[in-house]
């Protein structure tokens, strides 16, 4: 079963980092990812870009684009992982690993993932 590991901290928090806190953080993540990797359950990764370079699009009679995420939220949507596990407590196992490397207070959204493929459906 593939996992999405979804990773939510205070962007001002982690932007106010410095550039050695910074790079410390991706060596320490990048430890984990290659294990990961290495043992075949690491799928894409990414981090997303702050959410002042984002944009919403609303839904409603009339379809606006507005900018920023708007998220009613103290914590911001910074990136995610999959993986490949066989259960969930794996996938848990995972982020409590992530969340050590990370350096930060923030949470990790574990959430079974479905591809979705027209005509098709793969776990």
């Amino acid at each position: 079963m593939h996992y999405a590991i979804l990773c939510y901290d205070s962007e001002d928090v982690i932007s106010a980092w410095s550039e050695e806190k910074d790079a410390e953080v991706m060596r320490n993540l990048g430890l984990v990812n290659a294990r990961l990797s290495g043992e075949g359950k690491m799928g894409p990764v990414a981090r997303l870009m702050p959410t002042t370079a984002a944009v919403t699009l609303r839904k409603g009679r009339d379809t606006t684009v507005i900018d920023g995420p708007f998220a009613e939220t103290k914590e911001q949507l910074l990136g995610f992982y999959t993986v490949e596990c066989d259960t969930l407590d794996e996938a848990v196992d995972i982020a409590r690993e992530l969340a050590g490397a990370s350096g930060s207070a923030g949470c990790f959204e574990v959430r079974p993932m479905m591809a979705f493929i027209p005509d098709q459906r793969v776990s």
